[in-house]
C-alpha cells in the first residue's frame, strides 16, 4: 500500500507547490513509484512538471465526477517512476459541486484506493485555501507535509490551518497525523529566517524537519520549464536540499515498518 501524503498550507507563496514537484521528483529519483495528484486549480503543479494545459483534456476533476476513471487521466512525466493526475481548469467548480455530495469530504480518498497499490507514495498538492478540495485532500492523506516560509507573516496562518487540521481528525480522519513542517525560502544571511526557525518549534517541537529549502533562483525558474530542480540543475543547492528532504522522509518511513 502506498504512503499518500499531502502537501499544504492554506497561505499562498510559501514554496507549496515547488514542494509538492521536488518531493514527488527526489522520490523517484530514489526509484519509487510515485503519483502527484495536483488538486489545486490553478494546475501549478501539473504545469511545473511539463504537462501543459494544452497538453490534458481530462484531469482530476473529471475523475473526481466519475466521467473518466483515475488511471485514464494519469499521465507520464519526464522523471522514469512519477506520474501525474493533472488539474483542469475545471476543478474551481469542485468546491461548489462537492457540497451537496453524499460522503463530500471522502470523495479524493474514495478515488485513490483505485489506485494506492500502485504506487509507493502518493503525493497531493492542495489548493492555498481551507475549502472542500483542501479537506478531501487532508481526509485522504496518510500524513501532511506543511512547507513554511522563513518569514514572520507565513507563521500568521498557521494556527487556523492546525485548527482545520484537528477538525478533520475529530470528525472525518482521526488517525492523520503531521508527517513534518518544513522551512522553506530560507536565508541565512537575514536574523529573521532564524527567528522564525525558533518560532516553528513551538509550533512542531518534534515534526520539524532537519533538512531546510533555501531561497535560490533557480528552484523559482524550474518550474516555468516544466522542469523539477532534479532536472533543471541537478548539483545545485536546491536539488541538494530536496533530495535531503526526500531521504528524510524515506528514512522516517522506513523506522515505522
Amino acid at each position: 500500500m502506498s504512503k499518500i501524503v499531502s502537501v499544504v498550507n492554506q497561505k499562498g507563496g510559501v514554496g507549496k507547490t515547488t514542494t509538492a514537484i521536488n518531493v514527488a521528483a527526489g522520490l523517484a529519483e530514489l526509484g519509487k513509484l510515485v503519483l502527484l495528484v495536483d488538486m489545486d486549480p490553478q494546475a501549478n503543479a501539473s504545469s511545473g512538471l511539463g504537462i501543459t494545459k494544452d497538453r490534458v483534456k481530462t484531469g482530476i476533476y473529471e475523475a473526481l465526477s466519475r466521467t473518466n476513471r483515475l488511471h485514464d487521466i494519469i499521465v507520464n512525466t519526464q522523471h522514469t517512476g512519477l506520474r501525474v493526475a493533472p488539474a483542469t481548469p475545471n476543478l474551481a467548480g469542485a468546491n461548489v459541486e462537492l457540497v451537496t455530495v453524499e460522503r463530500r469530504e471522502h470523495q479524493l480518498a474514495d478515488l485513490l484506493a483505485e489506485a494506492e497499490h500502485a504506487y509507493d507514495y502518493i503525493i497531493i498538492d492542495c489548493p492555498p485555501s481551507l475549502g472542500l478540495l483542501t479537506i478531501n485532500s487532508l481526509t485522504a492523506a496518510d500524513e501532511l507535509l506543511i512547507p513554511v516560509q522563513a518569514e514572520y507573516y507565513a507563521l500568521e496562518g498557521l494556527g487556523q490551518l492546525l485548527e482545520t487540521i484537528e477538525l478533520v481528525k475529530t470528525h472525518v480522519k482521526p488517525d492523520i497525523a503531521i508527517l513534518g513542517a518544513v522551512i522553506t525560502m530560507f536565508d541565512k544571511r537575514t536574523r529573521l529566517s532564524e527567528e522564525v526557525m525558533n518560532e516553528l518549534y513551538k509550533y512542531f517541537p518534534n515534526t520539524i524537519f532537519r533538512s531546510v529549502i533555501p531561497r535560490t533562483v533557480r528552484l523559482a525558474e524550474a518550474p516555468s520549464f516544466g522542469k523539477s530542480i532534479f532536472h533543471y540543475e541537478p548539483t545545485g543547492k536546491g536539488a541538494r536540499a530536496y533530495d535531503r528532504l526526500v531521504r528524510e522522509i524515506v528514512e522516517k518511513h522506513s523506522t515505522q515498518l
